[in-house]
């Protein structure tokens, strides 16, 4: 890995999608985000910001504002 930068966790991946852990692992698992071992601790999951661009692009639902 040439530059750290370049690269988010997977709970910041998670934050920066705005989705749940569950979604999370199955998009790794279906292989739409491929992950790579930290060099600095194996149980960390990196993912490549390149990768995550074009779930960002995608339309996300509107929030919906809670019953009074």
């Amino acid at each position: 890995m040439s530059d750290e930068s370049e690269y988010v966790t997977a709970t910041q991946a998670r934050l920066l999608l705005g989705i749940g852990k569950a979604k999370l692992a199955e998009l790794i698992e279906n292989g739409t985000l491929p992950t790579t071992e930290s060099p600095l601790n194996k149980r960390v999951k990196l993912i490549k910001r390149s990768d995550l661009a074009p779930l960002l692009a995608l339309p996300r639902p509107k929030s919906v504002p809670a019953a009074a």
